[in-house]
């Protein structure tokens, strides 16, 4: 959740403010894209940070579960940083041999990548995706932060985040051993 100082220097009002006109408009009975035009055409708010409203509002008001995306779909993220280099980081994830490793369950396809910075994979060769990015911390430190999205309910969303946080924890094993 984004901190209320942080919400009122970019948008000019704090969270509880925003919320009680969100609630008076009443946003909580209208789709997402006429909250988000709305925050955007009405009140001069960021694309940014009309979704990061929106989410925080739906959530804090029962209208969508944590995780859920607009589409229905749930998405979970977790990150580690790794006392390894950010090449090293990076190669564990795009070198299929070295994945292997540590990722013992399931199989990761690459679609696309940027090296050192970010990494998108298909998961099983399923609806689901992983989308990772990586940032330098120094030379010896760096870390990685991952989403996997397109989950089809809560129990696969819990799931898999558990699967990650255990993954990621084998991944630094692995590369600082």
């Amino acid at each position: 959740m984004a901190r209320s100082d942080a919400v009122r220097r970019a948008t000019g009002r704090g969270r509880d403010e925003w919320f009680a006109l969100l609630d008076e408009w009443p946003a909580a009975r209208r789709p997402y894209r006429e909250t988000a035009d709305w925050l955007t055409g009405k009140h001069d708010v960021s694309r940014w940070w009309a979704q990061k409203l929106i989410v925080e509002y739906q959530e804090a008001r029962g209208v969508r579960p944590h995780g859920v995306r607009p589409n229905g779909t749930f998405e979970v993220s977790t990150s580690k940083t790794v006392a390894v280099p950010v090449e090293r980081l990076f190669d564990a994830f795009v070198d299929t041999r070295l994945r292997k490793k540590w990722l013992t369950e399931g199989r990761m396809s690459l679609r696309t990548s940027q090296l050192n910075r970010s990494a998108r994979f298909d998961w099983e060769g399923g609806p689901t995706r992983v989308n990772v990015d990586f940032a330098g911390k120094g030379r010896s430190k760096s870390t990685v932060a991952m989403a996997h999205a397109r989950l089809a309910n809560v129990d696969e969303a819990e799931t898999t985040k558990a699967l990650w946080k255990q993954r990621l924890s084998e991944l630094k094993s692995f590369l600082e051993s």
